[in-house]
């Protein structure tokens, strides 16, 4: 996966380097994430465009770099003496990510024998 590619994907400025941290982790651990869920040792081709969506989807739920955090998604509200509770965002997108590519991911998975 490249850089500057994720950066244009995302509508980013390729000279800008404030955010090329941030990106670089995402490159790195989507392409973790497919890897250790096909029980690969590299990036097939055929998954490289699934790498990217999968990159931009973490940059845009997650925003890696950024000091503010979203507070989530409200879970519950109570009007009596004011309580609002909120599900964390972090680990409902984690949890989502992988299955929204699974279909995609499943053509390449590989067995694992134990």
């Amino acid at each position: 996966m490249d850089l500057s590619k994720l950066k244009r994907l995302l509508g980013l400025d390729i000279d800008d380097k404030t955010k090329d941290v941030p990106l670089q982790f995402i490159i790195d651990n989507v392409k973790e994430m497919i890897l250790n869920y096909c029980n690969m040792d590299e990036l097939p081709e055929g998954l490289f465009n699934t790498a990217y969506r999968m990159a931009i989807d973490l940059y845009r739920n997650e925003s890696p770099g950024d000091e503010s955090t979203p507070l989530g998604t409200v879970s519950s509200i109570t009007t009596g003496d004011t309580s609002t509770s909120f599900l964390s965002t972090t680990n409902e997108f984690k949890d989502s990510l992988l299955k929204d590519y699974k279909k995609q991911l499943n053509r390449y998975r590989r067995i694992e024998w134990m």
